[in-house]
């Protein structure tokens, strides 16, 4: 049997659940690292990764949020490839050969995405770039086949070692969201970003329970700290503040003024980038 090109590094938390499907859909028992941010189900996911020899799991200490578990898991691999791939996802049995077949096909891409597609089938892709305006847009329809990507999705991505070490992996700031846009304008600088059209992952998001309002104000804080600390990264103060100023406008539109929900979202959302502007810390 030929050594595995492909490593699989999947982010848990309170993922006990989500995670068997996916790990079953892995294709010929390639290596899988599982790397646990503090979660309450750890003890399932034991007897889980008990189940698969292929499994390496990593228990962190503390959530250390998506990037940074993702490098830590990375940093424990040592194929040519590093797939990082959402738990609520799975594959199909020729995903990673199609994968692998399109890097040999473009040897100048340093990354790729596989299609993405939903419980229904129908494909997702990311065609623009919010950090990047330059990288263009992708158009709307069939891209057709293996397609230069303005930027990748980070549910289902896989990216060449050397190269992921060489611009530091994910950047540890960010906490949560945007990590794979600000990954993608790095890795843009050492090949073109492709579509694998030809591998397949299924992604079932959602299917967790139902988030409190506790966890969906602590998201969307991290939503609004790491676009304003991306934006202003990639693209500078003034392109800054006006993502700030949009948001503003939105909270303080009618539809956010009649609606709870709304006025939460963006009152986190606010908050966040706020803490941003100010040099806060992404950790709440």
């Amino acid at each position: 049997m030929s050594e595995p090109r492909i490593t699989i590094v999947t982010v848990a938390y309170n993922s006990a659940t989500a995670l068997p499907p996916m790990l079953e859909s892995v294709p010929g028992g390639a290596p899988v690292i599982v790397v646990d941010n503090a979660s309450r189900d750890r003890t399932a996911l034991r007897a889980l990764a008990a189940l698969h020899p292929n499994v390496t799991l990593i228990e962190n200490a503390e959530n250390e949020g998506f990037g940074r578990a993702c490098n830590i898991g990375a940093a424990a691999t040592t194929t040519e490839f590093v797939m990082f791939l959402n738990p609520d996802t799975t594959c199909l049995p020729d995903t990673l050969d199609a994968l692998t077949t399109a890097a040999d096909a473009h040897p100048r891409a340093g990354a790729f995405n596989p299609l993405i597609v939903d419980d229904a089938w129908r494909p997702h892709l990311k065609r623009r770039s919010d950090l990047d305006p330059r990288a263009g847009k992708l158009a709307k329809g069939d891209p057709g086949g293996d397609v230069a990507l303005p930027v990748l999705s980070g549910a289902a991505l896989m990216v060449r070692r050397d190269i992921f070490e060489r611009i530091g992996g994910f950047d540890p700031k960010i906490f949560l969201f945007f990590e794979d846009d600000d990954l993608s304008v790095r890795l843009a600088e050492h090949g073109p970003l492709m579509l694998a059209q030809g591998a397949i992952v299924r992604h079932f998001g959602g299917e967790s329970s139902a988030p409190s309002r506790t966890g969906e104000r602590i998201k969307n804080w991290h939503w609004g700290w790491s676009q304003i600390y991306a934006v202003r990264k990639h693209r500078g103060g003034t392109a800054c503040a006006l993502s700030f100023a949009k948001t503003l406008l939105r909270a303080a539109s009618p539809a956010t003024l009649l609606s709870g929900a709304r006025r939460r979202k963006y009152g986190a959302r606010l908050s966040g980038m706020w803490a941003a502007l100010r040099g806060r810390d992404a950790r709440m």
